[in-house]
């Protein structure tokens, strides 16, 4: 997405600002943004926020965009832990304006944007939709540019601003676990099963040794 949206800029001018909600260590995840050509940075930071589902994640940054004039928001399509694929949807609907999701193609035309998407079966459909619009981008769209050592040294000192549930004017029980409609209740990795058992001999007794191995199972009377 961050990729998607400095190319966006280059080819029709405006500029790109960059938020994300964590603690500090996400200020290096936003130094590389700006160093790649982003224009500016801001973490959305507050012990409110943890925990959050969501809805409560979309609450935050709808309110954070809203601080910052805007034509065009781009996001990526889910979260690496959840994977709910939620947040830019619910962004969208806080904010008023149209969404695509899984974008993989984007084109601007005037104040529209024609946004064409994955479907299942191979097909690909083309949304054109108004300005402003929010855009959830799907991995595989562009390379992301690689940042050098110098570029990001350009912008080791610039200031990335924190701005937490007052500047938003959100109450902590709005955000965060106190303001999620879902509590995650445990995430676990599942246990494995038996390993794969190898089958050898004539083809008769791999087939008896198959029917055998059903039968002792459960899968075949």
């Amino acid at each position: 997405a961050i990729e998607e949206a400095i190319l966006l800029k280059e080819k029709t001018g405006g500029t790109v600002t960059v938020f994300s909600l964590g603690g500090e260590d996400s200020n290096e995840s936003l130094r590389k943004c700006l160093a790649m050509g982003a224009d500016d940075a801001l973490r959305l930071s507050d012990p409110a926020f943890a925990g959050g589902d969501g809805f409560a994640t979309a609450k935050v940054l709808a309110e954070a965009v809203r601080t910052k004039p805007y034509d065009l928001i781009l996001t990526g399509t889910q979260a690496e832990d959840d994977g709910y694929g939620q947040v830019g949807v619910v962004m969208a609907e806080m904010l008023g304006i149209p969404h695509v999701s899984i974008v993989n193609r984007v084109e601007v035309q005037d104040k529209k944007i024609k946004a064409h998407r994955e479907l299942e079966g191979g097909l690909e459909e083309v949304v054109e939709v108004d300005l402003p619009a929010l855009l959830t981008i799907q991995t595989g769209i562009n390379e992301p540019r690689y940042v050098s050592i110098m570029g990001i040294r350009k912008v080791a000192k610039k200031e990335i601003k924190a701005l937490g549930t007052s500047d938003l004017n959100l109450k902590p029980e709005e955000v965060g676990l106190a303001g999620s409609n879902i509590q995650l209740e445990k995430i676990f990795v599942p246990p494995v099963g038996e390993g794969a058992a190898m089958i050898e001999g004539k083809p008769e007794e791999i087939a008896q040794k198959v029917f055998d191995i059903l039968k002792d199972k459960g899968g075949v009377a």
